[in-house]
Protein backbone atom coordinates (compact mmCIF):
# COMPACT_ATOMS: atom_id res chain seq x y z
CA UNK A 1 0.00 0.00 0.00
CA UNK A 2 1.64 3.57 -1.15
CA UNK A 3 2.16 6.21 1.27
CA UNK A 4 -0.67 8.31 -0.72
CA UNK A 5 -3.22 5.36 0.62
CA UNK A 6 -2.01 5.42 4.19
CA UNK A 7 -2.12 8.94 4.62
CA UNK A 8 -5.56 9.60 2.82
CA UNK A 9 -8.18 11.96 5.36
CA UNK A 10 -11.06 10.52 6.00
CA UNK A 11 -14.21 11.96 4.95
CA UNK A 12 -15.65 14.40 7.32
CA UNK A 13 -19.29 13.44 8.30
CA UNK A 14 -21.84 16.10 9.66
CA UNK A 15 -22.18 16.05 13.19
CA UNK A 16 -25.24 15.71 15.15
CA UNK A 17 -27.82 12.98 15.03
CA UNK A 18 -29.27 11.50 11.63
CA UNK A 19 -32.28 12.98 10.76
CA UNK A 20 -35.22 10.35 11.73
CA UNK A 21 -37.50 8.29 9.08
CA UNK A 22 -40.35 10.52 10.70
CA UNK A 23 -38.22 14.12 10.69
CA UNK A 24 -37.72 13.06 6.55
CA UNK A 25 -41.01 12.90 6.20
CA UNK A 26 -42.30 16.34 7.75
CA UNK A 27 -39.78 17.69 5.57
CA UNK A 28 -41.85 16.49 2.71
CA UNK A 29 -44.98 17.25 4.06
CA UNK A 30 -44.27 20.59 5.28
CA UNK A 31 -42.74 21.39 1.44
CA UNK A 32 -45.90 19.79 -0.09
CA UNK A 33 -47.89 22.07 1.88
CA UNK A 34 -45.92 25.49 1.60
CA UNK A 35 -45.66 24.75 -2.00
CA UNK A 36 -49.29 24.45 -2.27
CA UNK A 37 -49.46 27.79 -0.15
CA UNK A 38 -47.46 29.62 -2.59
CA UNK A 39 -49.47 28.61 -5.39
CA UNK A 40 -53.01 29.36 -3.72
CA UNK A 41 -51.67 32.37 -2.79
CA UNK A 42 -50.17 33.56 -6.49
CA UNK A 43 -52.97 32.04 -8.64
CA UNK A 44 -55.51 34.77 -8.13
CA UNK A 45 -52.73 37.62 -8.28
CA UNK A 46 -51.94 36.54 -11.65
CA UNK A 47 -55.02 35.86 -12.90
CA UNK A 48 -56.28 39.57 -11.78
CA UNK A 49 -53.01 40.74 -13.56
CA UNK A 50 -53.86 39.14 -16.84
CA UNK A 51 -57.47 40.27 -15.88
CA UNK A 52 -56.28 43.57 -16.05
CA UNK A 53 -54.03 43.58 -19.45
CA UNK A 54 -56.67 41.63 -21.28
CA UNK A 55 -59.90 42.87 -23.78
CA UNK A 56 -63.01 43.31 -22.16
CA UNK A 57 -64.50 40.33 -24.26
CA UNK A 58 -62.66 37.55 -23.27
CA UNK A 59 -62.95 38.69 -19.63
CA UNK A 60 -66.80 38.67 -19.69
CA UNK A 61 -66.46 35.24 -21.95
CA UNK A 62 -64.77 33.78 -19.38
CA UNK A 63 -61.40 32.77 -21.55
CA UNK A 64 -58.85 34.70 -19.50
CA UNK A 65 -57.00 32.78 -16.60
CA UNK A 66 -53.37 33.16 -15.99
CA UNK A 67 -52.27 34.29 -19.78
CA UNK A 68 -53.92 37.91 -21.09
CA UNK A 69 -56.01 37.61 -24.03
CA UNK A 70 -56.39 40.26 -26.31
CA UNK A 71 -53.83 42.69 -24.91
CA UNK A 72 -55.52 45.78 -24.01
CA UNK A 73 -54.41 48.61 -22.08
CA UNK A 74 -57.53 50.53 -22.26
CA UNK A 75 -58.10 50.03 -18.38
CA UNK A 76 -55.04 51.53 -17.61
CA UNK A 77 -55.09 54.46 -20.18
CA UNK A 78 -58.47 55.67 -18.52
CA UNK A 79 -57.18 55.76 -14.88
CA UNK A 80 -54.27 57.28 -15.27
CA UNK A 81 -54.89 60.03 -17.45
CA UNK A 82 -57.46 61.58 -15.46
CA UNK A 83 -55.35 64.24 -12.78
CA UNK A 84 -57.49 63.28 -10.07
CA UNK A 85 -56.28 60.18 -10.01
CA UNK A 86 -52.53 61.41 -9.37
CA UNK A 87 -53.99 64.08 -6.60
CA UNK A 88 -55.39 60.71 -5.21
CA UNK A 89 -52.35 59.18 -5.52
CA UNK A 90 -50.40 61.41 -3.50
CA UNK A 91 -52.90 62.18 -0.72
CA UNK A 92 -52.71 58.43 -0.51
CA UNK A 93 -48.85 58.57 0.24
CA UNK A 94 -49.05 61.46 2.24
CA UNK A 95 -51.15 59.97 4.43
CA UNK A 96 -49.19 56.36 4.68
CA UNK A 97 -46.55 58.21 6.07
CA UNK A 98 -47.62 60.63 8.61
CA UNK A 99 -50.14 57.90 9.65
CA UNK A 100 -47.11 55.69 9.62
CA UNK A 101 -45.21 57.76 11.53
CA UNK A 102 -47.52 58.72 14.54
CA UNK A 103 -48.74 54.86 14.83
CA UNK A 104 -44.76 53.74 15.21
CA UNK A 105 -43.50 56.13 17.97
CA UNK A 106 -47.00 56.01 19.91
CA UNK A 107 -46.22 51.97 19.47
CA UNK A 108 -42.90 52.42 20.52
CA UNK A 109 -43.93 54.25 23.76
CA UNK A 110 -46.62 52.68 24.52
CA UNK A 111 -44.80 49.20 24.52
CA UNK A 112 -41.22 50.14 25.77
CA UNK A 113 -43.29 51.27 28.91
CA UNK A 114 -45.83 48.33 29.56
CA UNK A 115 -42.06 46.14 29.21
CA UNK A 116 -41.39 47.66 32.74
CA UNK A 117 -42.57 45.18 35.12
CA UNK A 118 -41.83 47.31 37.70
CA UNK A 119 -43.95 50.10 36.39
CA UNK A 120 -47.05 50.68 39.08
CA UNK A 121 -50.48 50.00 37.30
CA UNK A 122 -49.12 47.81 34.48
CA UNK A 123 -51.77 45.61 34.56
CA UNK A 124 -54.11 47.90 34.04
CA UNK A 125 -52.87 49.51 31.41
CA UNK A 126 -51.83 45.98 29.72
CA UNK A 127 -55.87 45.44 30.35
CA UNK A 128 -57.20 48.68 28.92
CA UNK A 129 -55.34 47.99 25.90
CA UNK A 130 -56.12 44.33 25.31
CA UNK A 131 -59.86 45.64 26.36
CA UNK A 132 -59.74 47.83 22.47
CA UNK A 133 -59.28 44.35 21.22
CA UNK A 134 -62.59 42.99 21.68
CA UNK A 135 -64.71 46.30 22.31
CA UNK A 136 -65.01 49.07 20.69
CA UNK A 137 -67.43 52.16 21.24
CA UNK A 138 -68.89 51.68 17.56
CA UNK A 139 -69.25 53.35 13.98
CA UNK A 140 -71.48 56.17 14.98
CA UNK A 141 -70.11 57.46 18.22
CA UNK A 142 -66.79 57.29 16.41
CA UNK A 143 -67.83 59.58 13.73
CA UNK A 144 -69.71 61.95 16.35
CA UNK A 145 -66.10 61.80 17.95
CA UNK A 146 -63.98 62.42 15.16
CA UNK A 147 -66.44 65.44 14.00
CA UNK A 148 -66.62 66.97 17.45
CA UNK A 149 -62.94 67.15 17.20
CA UNK A 150 -62.81 68.96 13.95
CA UNK A 151 -60.79 66.62 12.56
CA UNK A 152 -63.13 65.66 9.74
CA UNK A 153 -61.75 66.75 6.45
CA UNK A 154 -57.86 66.74 7.13
CA UNK A 155 -55.14 63.89 7.87
CA UNK A 156 -55.55 63.46 11.04
CA UNK A 157 -59.17 61.65 11.39
CA UNK A 158 -57.40 59.17 9.56
CA UNK A 159 -53.92 59.28 11.29
CA UNK A 160 -55.44 59.22 15.16
CA UNK A 161 -58.51 56.94 15.33
CA UNK A 162 -56.58 54.16 14.48
CA UNK A 163 -53.03 55.08 15.72
CA UNK A 164 -52.06 51.96 18.18
CA UNK A 165 -52.72 48.53 16.81
CA UNK A 166 -53.16 46.16 19.89
CA UNK A 167 -51.47 43.19 18.13
CA UNK A 168 -48.60 45.22 16.83
CA UNK A 169 -48.29 46.83 20.56
CA UNK A 170 -47.95 43.44 22.29
CA UNK A 171 -45.38 42.20 19.87
CA UNK A 172 -43.26 44.75 20.19
CA UNK A 173 -43.63 44.65 24.33
CA UNK A 174 -42.60 41.01 24.46
CA UNK A 175 -39.18 42.00 22.04
CA UNK A 176 -38.58 45.18 24.85
CA UNK A 177 -39.09 42.32 27.60
CA UNK A 178 -36.22 39.89 25.96
CA UNK A 179 -34.15 42.72 26.15
CA UNK A 180 -31.11 42.14 28.73
CA UNK A 181 -31.67 44.41 31.91
CA UNK A 182 -28.22 44.64 32.15
CA UNK A 183 -27.96 47.18 29.05
CA UNK A 184 -30.49 49.46 30.91
CA UNK A 185 -28.47 49.35 33.84
CA UNK A 186 -25.21 50.33 32.42
CA UNK A 187 -27.45 53.20 30.70
CA UNK A 188 -28.27 54.46 33.73
CA UNK A 189 -25.32 53.99 35.49
CA UNK A 190 -23.56 56.21 32.37
CA UNK A 191 -25.55 58.73 33.49
CA UNK A 192 -28.63 58.49 30.60
CA UNK A 193 -32.31 58.75 31.43
CA UNK A 194 -35.16 56.97 30.30
CA UNK A 195 -35.40 59.11 27.45
CA UNK A 196 -31.40 58.35 26.60
CA UNK A 197 -32.02 54.86 27.07
CA UNK A 198 -34.64 54.12 24.72
CA UNK A 199 -32.58 56.27 21.83
CA UNK A 200 -29.50 55.75 22.31
CA UNK A 201 -29.56 51.52 23.42
CA UNK A 202 -33.64 49.95 22.85
CA UNK A 203 -33.92 51.48 19.03
CA UNK A 204 -30.58 50.67 17.74
CA UNK A 205 -31.17 47.49 19.05
CA UNK A 206 -34.56 47.42 17.87
CA UNK A 207 -34.04 48.44 14.36
CA UNK A 208 -35.82 44.85 13.03
CA UNK A 209 -38.74 45.08 15.42
CA UNK A 210 -39.36 48.58 14.09
CA UNK A 211 -38.80 47.91 10.30
CA UNK A 212 -41.82 45.15 10.93
CA UNK A 213 -44.14 47.87 12.75
CA UNK A 214 -43.73 50.28 9.67
CA UNK A 215 -44.23 47.23 7.51
CA UNK A 216 -47.41 46.71 9.39
CA UNK A 217 -49.07 50.08 9.54
CA UNK A 218 -48.17 51.26 6.44
CA UNK A 219 -49.45 48.51 4.61
CA UNK A 220 -52.76 48.96 6.90
CA UNK A 221 -52.66 52.50 5.73
CA UNK A 222 -52.22 52.08 2.04
CA UNK A 223 -55.35 49.77 1.95
CA UNK A 224 -57.49 51.71 4.44
CA UNK A 225 -60.51 53.32 2.68
CA UNK A 226 -63.27 53.55 4.80
CA UNK A 227 -61.65 55.87 7.77
CA UNK A 228 -61.12 58.24 4.48
CA UNK A 229 -64.64 57.15 2.80
CA UNK A 230 -66.26 58.39 6.38
CA UNK A 231 -64.43 60.69 7.33
CA UNK A 232 -63.44 62.77 4.14
CA UNK A 233 -66.04 64.79 2.26
CA UNK A 234 -63.72 66.52 -0.68
CA UNK A 235 -62.52 65.27 -3.84
CA UNK A 236 -59.08 66.83 -3.14
CA UNK A 237 -58.63 64.65 -0.19
CA UNK A 238 -60.12 61.11 -1.06
CA UNK A 239 -56.73 58.62 -0.88
CA UNK A 240 -56.45 56.06 -3.84
CA UNK A 241 -58.42 53.45 -2.26
CA UNK A 242 -61.45 55.42 -2.12
CA UNK A 243 -61.50 56.95 -5.84
CA UNK A 244 -60.55 53.60 -7.17
CA UNK A 245 -63.47 52.43 -5.23
CA UNK A 246 -65.64 54.73 -6.59
CA UNK A 247 -64.14 54.20 -10.13
CA UNK A 248 -65.07 50.66 -9.45
CA UNK A 249 -69.09 51.46 -8.92
CA UNK A 250 -69.17 53.77 -11.39
CA UNK A 251 -68.02 51.46 -14.17
CA UNK A 252 -70.70 49.04 -12.90
CA UNK A 253 -73.32 51.70 -13.23
CA UNK A 254 -72.49 52.04 -16.67
CA UNK A 255 -72.03 48.83 -17.65
CA UNK A 256 -76.09 48.06 -16.67
CA UNK A 257 -77.42 51.49 -17.59
CA UNK A 258 -75.52 51.82 -21.24
CA UNK A 259 -74.01 54.92 -19.90
CA UNK A 260 -74.32 57.64 -17.14
CA UNK A 261 -70.35 58.79 -16.96
CA UNK A 262 -69.84 60.20 -20.28
CA UNK A 263 -67.24 58.18 -21.16
CA UNK A 264 -67.24 55.58 -23.40
CA UNK A 265 -64.00 53.81 -22.68
CA UNK A 266 -65.21 53.36 -18.67
CA UNK A 267 -68.34 51.53 -20.56
CA UNK A 268 -66.07 49.28 -22.77
CA UNK A 269 -63.05 48.16 -20.14
CA UNK A 270 -65.64 47.89 -17.32
CA UNK A 271 -64.96 44.32 -16.46
CA UNK A 272 -61.21 45.12 -16.15
CA UNK A 273 -61.60 48.17 -13.86
CA UNK A 274 -61.61 46.15 -10.78
CA UNK A 275 -58.19 44.22 -12.00
CA UNK A 276 -56.69 47.22 -12.65
CA UNK A 277 -57.18 49.10 -9.67
CA UNK A 278 -56.26 46.45 -7.36
CA UNK A 279 -52.79 45.78 -9.60
CA UNK A 280 -52.00 49.42 -9.28
CA UNK A 281 -53.07 49.73 -5.58
CA UNK A 282 -50.53 46.96 -4.69
CA UNK A 283 -47.82 48.30 -6.66
CA UNK A 284 -45.90 50.33 -3.93
CA UNK A 285 -46.20 47.60 -1.23
CA UNK A 286 -44.61 45.30 -3.92
CA UNK A 287 -41.69 47.73 -4.52
CA UNK A 288 -40.97 48.07 -1.00
CA UNK A 289 -41.55 44.69 0.82
CA UNK A 290 -38.43 43.04 -0.97
CA UNK A 291 -36.08 45.44 0.72
CA UNK A 292 -37.53 44.74 4.47
CA UNK A 293 -38.50 41.25 4.18
CA UNK A 294 -35.65 40.44 6.07
CA UNK A 295 -36.49 42.47 8.97
CA UNK A 296 -40.11 41.42 8.88
CA UNK A 297 -39.03 38.02 9.13
CA UNK A 298 -36.27 38.80 12.18
CA UNK A 299 -38.84 40.67 13.86
CA UNK A 300 -41.50 38.77 14.02
CA UNK A 301 -39.18 36.14 15.53
CA UNK A 302 -37.43 38.56 17.69
CA UNK A 303 -40.98 39.32 19.39
CA UNK A 304 -42.99 36.25 19.20
CA UNK A 305 -43.86 34.96 22.81
CA UNK A 306 -41.08 32.16 23.79
CA UNK A 307 -41.08 29.66 25.74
Amino acid sequence: MSTRARTRTPAIRPRGPRPTAGYRVFQVVNAVVLTGVVVVTLYPFLTIVARSLSDNAYIVAGEVNLVPRGFNLTAYRVVTSDPTFWVSYRNTVFYTVVATLISVVLTTCYAYVLSKRHLRGRTALVGIAVFTMFFTGGLIPNYVLVTSLGLKNTVWAIALPNAVNVFNLLVMKAFFESLPVELEEAAAVDGLDTYGTLLRIVLPLSKAMVATMVLFYAVSFWNSWFAAFLYLDRQDLLPVTVYLRNLIAGATDATQTGGGLGSADIVQSAATIQSVTIVLTILPILAVYPFIQRYFVSGIMLGAVKG
